[in-house]
């Protein structure tokens, strides 16, 4: 059943797993009036698994300063830095940061399908290919 409460602020933040730091809450939901230690507490606990990550959240703050705190899963562009072990190519298109084997792409693909919006693996795995090459890397045929 849907909330009959009234939004006042939805946004996202991509926030280092189980440590977020309370600058960047107070910068994006100070001005809401919302318990931003409550904030701090709830990400930090439901993330934990996952230190060392970026995890995006979904926070919607509502008129009588109750928030609601959705996770996603990480960043495309940060999944193929992790599995690469550094960073994209500063020219895309003419140099190469890397090589993504195929077992990579699935691995990350699958991580990724629950915020893709298809259910299809060979389709999710097309997807994080190009992003992948739009950072400069080269996928395995």
């Amino acid at each position: 059943m849907p909330s009959k409460k009234k939004p006042l602020l939805r946004t996202t933040l991509e926030l280092p797993a189980g440590d977020a730091p309370m600058v960047e809450l107070g910068k994006a939901l100070g001005q809401t009036g919302v318990n931003l230690m409550e904030v701090k507490k709830q990400y930090d606990a439901a993330t934990i698994a996952q230190r060392g990550d970026v995890i995006p959240a979904a926070v919607t703050v509502f008129e009588d300063r109750s928030f609601e705190l959705r996770l996603r899963t990480p960043p495309t562009a940060f999944l193929i830095r992790k599995a690469l072990g550094g960073k994209g190519a500063a020219r895309p298109g003419h140099d190469t940061a890397g090589t993504l084997s195929r077992a990579g792409l699935r691995d990350i693909a699958e991580r990724k399908l629950p915020d893709l919006n298809t259910t299809d693996i060979t389709v999710a795995m097309r997807i994080v290919a190009g992003t992948a090459r739009s950072m400069g890397v080269r996928v395995e045929p």
